[in-house]
């Protein structure tokens, strides 16, 4: 496809747009929990951490806060296994750029996992401490 070409998909407005979209993000999702080891760990992880967030008795901003903070590591993760897999697909070689790609990818992840820490920390100091 050259630069001037546009993708076939793009055309799509209105409702069939939307529809089109929902299903490819259902596709992702269902990809990710059937490929991605990392995505089915933060997901469950998430679903431990807001369940026990909702059963200890902590201030519902401190909830809200803590819902976020495991949701935004999800759609970290997602966007982590797409950078992989767009590297991986490009090429399979060794090289100091798809290595850069996959590490930052890596610790932007790592960033929303320590951002979880902290918060939690912050939630559990100001309710408990």
């Amino acid at each position: 496809m050259s630069q001037a070409e546009e993708s076939p998909f793009k055309g799509k407005t209105g409702l069939r747009r939307l529809i089109n979209a929902t299903g490819y993000s259902i596709d992702g999702f269902r990809a990710a929990w059937q490929h991605e080891s990392a995505f089915r760990q933060v997901c469950l992880l998430a679903l431990a951490g807001v369940a026990l967030a909702f059963w200890l008795p902590i201030p519902p901003w401190g909830r809200a806060l803590i819902a976020f903070a495991h949701f935004l590591s999800i759609v970290v993760e997602l966007l982590n296994s797409a950078i992989e897999a767009a590297v991986d697909h490009t090429s399979l070689d060794h090289h100091l750029l798809a290595k850069r790609a996959k590490d930052l990818g890596s610790a932007a992840q790592f960033a929303s996992l320590v951002n979880m820490a902290i918060i939690w920390g912050v939630v559990l100091y100001s309710h408990y401490g």
